[in-house]
């Protein structure tokens, strides 16, 4: 309506109504726990009555905070979409970033997710959970060029995987420090070592090594690594 001072009004389709439902749920999710969030919550949050939400989610909480979970999970699978091109380090910053700040931003919602327990959490949820995961190390892989990656190498890469999670969940309970640059570039390093550390009992591995190094710059991340590692190397020289 116009020129009447009030708002005018769209029906929204069905789509769009359980997007905003969707949407509603997750500004909740993200700092409050699931169990410590109500229908009542969300409806509030969507300026809606509680008999709508239960209009598109017959199902419930259960069924609101799966779809949630879903939308998330989805926003973290692109987090390490990354075009294939420039040094490794350069491509895993920048998806650490993404990552990172999707947890700064999710940090209660986060916890709740990957470390299990709600009242709210299903098989279905945890088999969510794990597809993010596959879905990183199999980007992080793309990363590497390996059309058919080896034991030791997907081992390495979902290793690594989980150590960001557990990263992650620690930065939170240590309110949030260090900087999220720091650990950034302290995951980077991580991922460094790890690589070159199963390069040491893996042939496969040792090709994609060197290949990944070939392309780092002289200044950059794996040779500031190394010139900060070489002293403590020496240092235990008495052992080879």
């Amino acid at each position: 309506m116009t020129g009447s001072g009030t708002t005018s009004y769209r029906r929204l389709s069905v789509t769009e109504r359980r997007a905003q439902l969707i949407s509603a749920a997750l500004g909740l999710f993200a700092h409050r726990a699931p169990e410590d969030v109500s229908l009542d919550d969300v409806a509030a949050a969507a300026e809606v009555s509680r008999p709508l939400v239960y209009r598109y989610f017959p199902g419930g909480k259960p069924q609101l905070y799966e779809a949630a979970l879903r939308s998330a999970a989805d926003d973290l699978e692109l987090c390490f979409a990354e075009t294939p091109t420039g040094p490794l380090t350069g491509r895993l910053a920048a998806a650490l970033d993404r990552y990172l700040a999707f947890v700064d931003q999710h940090d209660a919602g986060y916890s709740a997710l990957l470390q299990g327990g709600s009242v709210a959490e299903t098989s279905r949820t945890g088999a969510i959970v794990d597809e993010v995961r596959r879905a990183a190390a199999a980007q992080i892989l793309t990363h590497l060029s390996v059309p058919d990656p080896g034991i030791r190498l997907r081992m390495m890469v979902r290793t690594w995987i989980s150590a960001v999670e557990a990263a992650s969940l620690i930065w939170l309970d240590e309110d949030k420090q260090p900087p999220l640059p720091e650990l950034r570039d302290w995951l980077v390093d991580h991922f460094v070592a790890m690589l070159t550390a199963t390069a040491a009992s893996d042939p496969q591995t040792a090709h994609v090594t060197r290949t990944a190094l070939a392309l780092e710059p002289s200044d950059g991340p794996v040779a500031d690594l190394a010139r900060r590692v070489a002293p403590v190397v020496e240092g235990a020289s008495h052992l080879f």
